[in-house]
């Protein structure tokens, strides 16, 4: 509770119970997870009592202004020409004491200062006009306060839209706790703070009428731009999708071609569906919505998410131009941040504090935010897995998976989405794939991972080789468990000895073609045989021989056979379900348990609190992205595929993954959308 308390003096008086209780049991309590939740509520206690290398200051004597207190009361009531003396000087003074042990504890809400003053100076101007002084009384007392001041610092000039004190929440947890929200037109706001602050939840409570004394929807147009749109949509045409907003329903849709035409859609994509668009298209398909929406305050939520370098110059151009709209940005791409915003926005203990110029004003004013800047200067720390032993790959250098003459174009297009790839990846591979928005990078991810079949072409992959892969809508993982913890999620997708995800793709699922070839009839030792199953493999010279059981006929007849020749028989599917459940055997030699999953979680940034305590649905998104990481590096890959990594991770977080990327004994493929010069491999996707 203490994270509530914002002034040191109301904490001290009770540091000489609570702080050496907790510091005696944090050397007695064995359980890692109670070492944790104690460790912070020691720093928290010394942060709130003002602690200065852990010595804390003695309580100072607090004053209350009672004189000054009770001339702004006198000025407030005489502006209604009322009497202020006999009887009616006792009810100011009485109410002037109340009223100034509000202001002490910094209690500036207006139903606390309409209790302690309407009832009594009812007795000298009629009720209504009680309730006038109340209100102008509050606002004297809070333009004279050091709370005044300190909101005071970083104003800026213009035209007020929003200037709200208020709490959010979010479930049990405490967001914010009496804080300011203070907006101009025509400025735009950076919001920064680490993931799980609540960022995005206060972007949505402001655009669903939850924060209270924001302005109405009907009094100023506010307009939630967010980063995924839903899935139900996918079959939806883009220009429908925007005519389905109430706002845009009677728009001509013409119009609605003519915007979409103005963010760069040709003929053909104004039509097409949305589902059908690549991450960067869906996101612009959202700010054009937005844009025709004509808003007062748009509120941005990781705009930048899936665009690459042209389309983001293009966000900030935008916004840039935008001389009477006022952005509210939630983003952790620290350039366009740069760029753009005006003034940030910064959590800080419960608080929202202003902080006016761009990021590298704000950093310069904020040391302790360096990471935002410098990856380096992160403070956290991921630990990956070590892979395990890779049967026959002896060097780093040697291939582990190939593609060649790739092609690929999706069913009923007549487009070829890919054509004619060709690379190979080794152990030591750190590999960027960079290309424009909609030019297939990850369309050929999937098919690297098996998410996706090649039209033509072939991909090999090492026979035991374990891949983990984070899609580049990373919640898609998870969006079928969100009533479960992290925890459990874990647990039910490696309950069966394999990764159910590996399971699901579209490589392993059995085809016409498949049960074709696994019908023949085969001439095996003089006598004709039907495929029944493939049990198992050995190793064999450089490659393996699999068992294969016959239909009709007994175990004894089972006959172990090459893998060229199964090949040759049609039977892929079938080695590839062997396969599998080799790899995922000699990876998953670890036991599947709540602590040994909490420790790994750890190991991705995820604390027990929110891993094992937390429904998936309450986590932030850069949360949720770590356990996405976390939950496909369980099985010991030796490969780590990520479609757009950054997304959703705030600045440390991204650190401490660069961090884990360099030392990890993976090979690591990453699609990028802005940068890849830290790659020293680069695969181009044009």
């Amino acid at each position: 509770m203490c994270k509530l308390v914002d002034d040191p003096d109301f904490v001290r008086p009770f540091l000489p119970k609570m702080l050496p209780g907790l510091q005696k049991i944090s050397v007695e309590v064995s359980d890692p997870e109670a070492c944790i939740v104690i460790d912070k509520a020691i720093a928290t206690l010394l942060r709130v009592s003002g602690a200065v290398d852990g010595v804390v200051p003695e309580t100072a004597t607090r004053v209350v202004d009672i004189p000054k207190t009770q001339a702004a009361l006198e000025d407030a009531l005489k502006a209604r020409a009322a009497a202020i003396e006999g009887d009616n000087e006792s009810i100011v003074q009485h109410v002037a004491k109340m009223c100034a042990q509000l202001t002490l504890v910094k209690n500036f809400d207006k139903p606390a200062w309409k209790e302690a003053v309407v009832p009594y100076v009812s007795a000298i101007v009629s009720e209504a006009d009680a309730a006038a002084v109340a209100l102008e009384f509050l606002d004297r007392c809070f333009e004279a306060s050091a709370e005044k001041k300190k909101a005071a610092d970083d104003e800026e000039e213009g035209e007020d839209l929003c200037n709200c004190e208020f709490s959010l929440a979010y479930g049990a947890k405490v967001l914010l706790n009496r804080t300011r929200l203070h907006l101009k037109r025509g400025k735009r706001y950076g919001l920064c703070g680490a993931n799980g602050t609540g960022k995005s939840t206060l972007m949505k409570a402001i655009a669903n009428e939850q924060v209270e004394g924001f302005p109405p929807k009907s009094e100023l147009r506010t307009v939630y731009v967010e980063h995924d749109i839903d899935a139900n949509e996918a079959d939806t045409p883009c220009d429908e999708f925007i005519l389905q907003d109430p706002l845009l329903a009677e728009m001509n849709k013409a119009d609605v071609k003519k915007a979409l035409k103005e963010v760069g859609f040709s003929d053909e994509m104004v039509s097409a569906p949305v589902g059908s668009l690549s991450g960067g298209w869906k996101m612009k398909l959202a700010l054009a919505r937005a844009m025709l929406e004509k808003a007062d305050i748009l509120l941005l939520d990781e705009p930048t998410n899936h665009l690459d370098v042209v389309n983001v110059a293009w966000l900030e151009n935008y916004l840039l131009g935008l001389k009477n709209v006022t952005s509210l940005i939630v983003s952790h791409d620290s350039g366009f941040l740069d760029k753009v915003v005006t003034t940030i926005i910064h959590y800080e203990h419960l608080k929202l504090v202003s902080y006016k110029g761009n990021l590298s004003a704000f950093v310069t004013r904020v040391p302790k935010a360096k990471s935002y800047y410098e990856l380096g200067a992160s403070e956290q720390k991921f630990r990956f897995p070590e892979p395990g032993y890779l049967e026959g790959v002896k060097t780093k250098e040697r291939a582990i998976l190939k593609m060649k003459d790739v092609e690929f174009s999706y069913p009923g297009s007549g487009k070829k989405q890919l054509q004619g790839i060709t690379f190979q990846c080794s152990l030591s591979s750190r590999v960027a794939v960079i290309g424009p928005n909609g030019a297939g990078k990850s369309t050929m991810i999937k098919i690297l991972t098996g998410e996706l079949e090649p039209t033509d072409g072939t991909v090999w992959k090492h026979p035991n080789l374990r891949i983990a892969y984070v899609a580049q809508h990373a919640f898609h993982h998870i969006e079928q468990h969100l009533g479960q913890t992290p925890n459990q999620y874990i647990q039910w997708r490696y309950a069966s000895g394999e990764d159910r995800e590996e399971l699901e793709k579209v490589t392993r699922q059995e085809t016409e073609e498949d049960r074709a070839a696994a019908s023949k009839v085969h001439v095996i030792e003089g006598e004709k045989k039907v495929v029944d199953q493939v049990l198992r493999r050995r190793k064999l010279k450089q490659s393996y021989e699999y068992e294969v059981s016959w239909k009709d006929r007994m175990s004894a007849d089972n006959t172990w056979l090459p893998r060229k020749t199964l090949e040759e028989m049609g039977l892929h599917k079938m080695i590839a379900e062997v396969d599998s459940a080799e790899a995922a055997a000699q990876g998953l030699n670890r036991p599947l348990t709540q602590k040994e999953i909490e420790k790994h979680l750890i190991d991705v940034g995820l604390e027990p609190e929110f891993g094992s305590h937390a429904h998936i649905r309450g986590l932030s998104g850069g949360q949720k992205v770590r356990l996405v990481i976390g939950a496909a590096m369980w099985n010991r890959p030796h490969m780590l595929v990520l479609d757009e990594p950054t997304n959703y991770l705030d600045r440390d977080s991204l650190g401490a993954l660069a961090s884990a990327i360099k030392e990890v004994r993976q090979a690591v493929v990453a699609v990028v959308v802005v940068g890849g010069e830290n790659c020293p491999r680069l695969r181009r996707r044009d």
